[in-house]
């Protein structure tokens, strides 16, 4: 039999510290960083004082799982996929679903937050992978359909009690947003926010320049050390990546990738490698970064072309099996040139 080998994602970005002589104010420079939602966490901000507001942003992180894990049995997700009665969405939650419908809905299903079932039985949730056939597959996607599912007066109403959603390929970028928030409350203005490759920047550094992120170039395999393909230099956006050769398995000879179609129940196969949107806002930007990678190149550029807002970066292999990458022209401006 052959050996199943399953490799969990890595950050797609790559923040790029760069430090300068030139400073405009007294403020200091004050980093953290963390685990939360099974990833990293890293914040650098600036301020009068030295207080780094980590214990505030530790305790946040617990919070949002308790809305959006799925890894948490008492979350309020995994009680409405366990068809509890009693349970009612918070603010989070609702705020995430109407983005996630938004986009299921602009994309014409292309992202979906029901593909739970698939993503179990694939391997890449939180349950050992089924033998899965085609058979199998077309009974699961039964169950996957995000018209299916909506909020009313606070409850999850379900066509099937059997759907389940999962928030994973979202709520990550909303937490970023939702910390950003936390952070200007705090009348911090000048922050980068990278939480497991979800970036969100705003204002500049005190030598006024903007802040830099470098988009991961594609590996061979998994385990290969990280290289940067192009830098990015934001200010009051967000980046976050979506990719396939960091999260897969091989069976049988055959790569199967974390992604799902929610059209066909199966781990996409394209030339598409990875793809890092840019947005005003992270939860955007990470909806949009997975829709993307399950509607290939050619479709994903189409898009992009008839909807304002959004740029993005495409790394893909062509005919002969190289890297290429295709990037949009407002995304462009914001390479630097010598990395």
């Amino acid at each position: 039999m052959t050996k199943i080998r399953t490799q969990f994602a890595l950050a797609l970005v790559i923040i790029i510290s760069l430090s300068s002589c030139r400073r405009l104010t007294d403020e200091n420079e004050i980093k953290i960083h963390g685990m939360a939602q099974g990833t990293y966490y890293a914040i650098t901000f600036y301020a009068a004082d030295n207080h780094n507001f980590k214990s505030e942003i530790d305790s946040f992180f617990k919070a949002f799982d308790r809305s959006a894990s799925v890894y948490l049995s008492e979350s309020v997700i995994s009680r409405f996929n366990n068809n509890d009665p009693a349970t009612i969405a918070d603010e989070a939650f609702i705020t995430v679903f109407n983005k996630a419908f938004e986009v299921s809905e602009a994309t014409q299903g292309a992202f979906d937050i029901t593909t739970m079932p698939l993503t179990n039985a694939w391997g890449f949730g939180f349950t050992d992978p089924m033998k899965l056939d085609s058979a199998m597959v077309d009974s699961l996607l039964k169950l996957v359909d995000y018209r299916k599912i909506s909020l009313v007066d606070g409850q999850l109403i379900k066509a099937n009690p059997d759907i389940k959603i999962d928030y994973n390929a979202i709520a990550q970028g909303y937490s970023a947003d939702l910390i950003g928030k936390m952070l200007r409350e705090k009348g911090i203005d000048n922050y980068l926010i990278d939480v497991g490759g979800e970036v969100l920047a705003s204002g500049k550094k005190p030598d006024r320049t903007k802040w830099k992120v470098g988009i991961e170039k594609p590996s061979k395999n998994a385990s290969d050390d990280r290289a940067i393909d192009v830098i990015v230099e934001l200010e009051n956006k967000a980046l976050a990546s979506s990719g396939n050769y960091r999260r897969y398995f091989v069976k049988d000879g055959i790569r199967y990738s974390h992604t799902i179609n929610p059209k066909t129940g199966f781990p996409v196969n394209h030339t598409l490698l990875s793809v890092s949107v840019l947005a005003n806002d992270c939860m955007t930007a990470d909806a949009y970064a997975t829709a993307f990678m399950v509607m290939g190149l050619e479709k994903a550029k189409e898009f992009l072309g008839s909807h304002t807002g959004l740029e993005a970066h495409f790394i893909y292999t062509n005919i002969e099996g190289n890297y290429e990458t295709w990037t949009s022209p407002g995304l462009e401006i914001l390479i630097v040139k010598n990395k």
